[in-house]
């Protein structure tokens, strides 16, 4: 039966902090095993732009020394490039943008998200990377922002 408890505890240890973008790097930061990853993403509506988010993974040893298990900070840096040319689809224009990523950062109601904001006055992509926590509220973000001025940029809707 303990066996079964544990692998279960593992199991909901490795679910949090995985992004499901495509990994690029991992750098240890200290003796325990934290690290932080890089990640990488391509707008889906926005061909030619990818994106790359760095965010904390806590270790088991960290994870056991502070007492939250399945936790991770909600801290996040987000930097978006034009990597190809710029084809932009059926995107949302509103003010709050729509969600490209969600990542569960705990078991319970505590995400790392990144939106995508057109400005259209700026003419200029809007990335923001912030946590979205229940009790904390989401004071912790970044963003990256792409000028689509002067650019060949293609229109399709």
């Amino acid at each position: 039966m303990k066996s079964y408890l544990y692998a279960f505890f593992a199991l909901l240890l490795v679910s949090c902090g995985s992004s499901g973008q495509n990994d690029v790097g991992e750098i240890n930061n200290d003796l325990t095993g934290n690290e932080i990853k890089i990640d990488s993403f391509e707008d889906e509506k926005v061909s030619g732009i990818t994106c790359h988010i760095a965010h904390f993974d806590r270790s088991v040893i960290d994870r056991l020394r502070k007492g939250s298990w399945f936790e991770n900070p909600s801290n996040g840096s987000i930097n978006c490039e034009q990597t190809g040319p710029i084809v932009i689809g059926d995107i949302d224009r509103g003010k709050s943008g729509e969600t490209l990523v969600k990542q569960k950062q705990a078991l319970w109601f505590k995400t790392l998200s990144v939106r995508r904001v057109y400005d259209a006055e700026a003419d200029t992509l809007i990335y923001l990377i912030y946590s979205k926590e229940v009790v904390e509220g989401s004071a912790k973000m970044s963003l990256s922002t792409v000028s689509l001025y002067g650019r060949d940029v293609t229109w399709k809707e």
